[in-house]
């Protein structure tokens, strides 16, 4: 006979996939366009292919947009809205501007599925799946993306700006932000490898390269020559976040940690003496460990409260609401 407690839970788990309020793991799903949109997968990675074909570093951008979305007010597509006379949208926040791009892929991907399935697939769900695609096509693991997700008719700049931990945060605002979405430690260090892949501006790492002790001199060096001391001077200039193969989805970033190469402040701060030194190694030592908690993170980032059953919309266009 079940308890009162187990008997509540089968009841709410029931309540949840009737009425389709509030419970995430009823909503979301991995097979949630099998019958609607047949050919979603393959229509969308194949563009998403074809553009880190064509710049690899489009795919360290198009997984940074599911983070940046994710972060605002959870995974709804909002930081895909352009601003206009009367509104206006994330783009522009600070952790955005001259930050966030791949825009354009994501509108050839809308495109094409729309042709596949009009009105069918919420952009927010998309972001979900091409972070999935570009991870794997750049060497990553893959893995089966929860969908279900609906779009946000709004945005909030403001949220954006207190929402995304900034590069020069330390250890301490790092875990509280990412515990703030219900994110473990676990979670923290594993999603931050993602920075295996991809590049950051002159502007968001000169006071480390220049003030900071705690990195490797050659490092310091090399990264120098392409970011000057002077504000004002080269600060758009891009320096991989992994020294090492900053287009290649592998384990070397926390490698590059133990070995003081932290390209942010925020980075070394992972590997800084303090409570998430022990994961840096775990995932240093094993690429499969790392693969493993990343996929799992990945997984509980796409949670953050999605908008489903009759809440938002599904956007025609993912830069505008319908």
């Amino acid at each position: 006979m079940a308890t009162p407690s187990s008997f509540s839970k089968a009841v709410l788990t029931w309540a949840c996939a009737v009425l389709l309020i509030g419970c995430t793991s009823a909503q979301l799903s991995t097979n949630y366009y099998a019958k609607t949109c047949p050919k979603l997968f393959p229509t969308v990675k194949k563009t998403v292919h074809a553009a880190i074909a064509k710049e690899t570093r489009m795919g360290a951008s198009l997984l940074r947009l599911f983070f940046h979305d994710c972060f605002v007010n959870g995974c709804d597509g909002s930081n895909l809205l352009d601003d206009t006379p009367t509104f206006t949208g994330e783009k522009n926040a600070t952790p955005n501007r001259n930050s966030l791009r791949g825009f354009d892929v994501v509108d050839k991907i809308k495109f094409a599925v729309e042709k596949v399935c009009p009105g069918i697939v919420s952009c927010a769900d998309l972001l979900a799946i091409i972070a999935r695609d570009a991870v794997e096509i750049l060497g990553g693991p893959g893995w089966d993306v929860k969908l279900g997700r609906r779009d946000a008719r709004t945005a909030s700049q403001a949220a954006a700006n207190n929402s995304i931990p900034p590069p020069t945060s330390n250890l301490n605002a790092l875990i509280s932000s990412f515990q703030n979405h219900g994110l473990s430690q676990k979670d923290l260090v594993a999603l931050y490898g993602a920075h295996t892949i991809g590049q950051a501006r002159c502007t968001n790492f000169r006071a480390r390269i220049y003030n900071e002790s705690n990195l490797d001199r050659s490092f310091a060096a090399t990264t120098k020559r392409n970011c000057p001391r002077i504000t004002g001077v080269g600060d758009n200039n891009l320096a991989g976040l992994d020294f090492q193969s900053a287009t290649s989805f592998d384990n070397t970033y926390f490698v590059n940690l133990m070995r003081k190469r932290g390209l942010l402040h925020s980075d070394q701060q992972l590997f800084n003496g303090g409570s998430t030194d022990s994961l840096v190694r775990a995932y240093a030592k094993s690429q499969g460990t790392f693969y493993k908690d990343f996929v799992a993170a990945m997984i509980n980032m796409g949670d953050i409260k999605p908008l489903t059953g009759s809440k938002g919309e599904i956007r025609k266009k993912c830069r505008r609401v319908n």
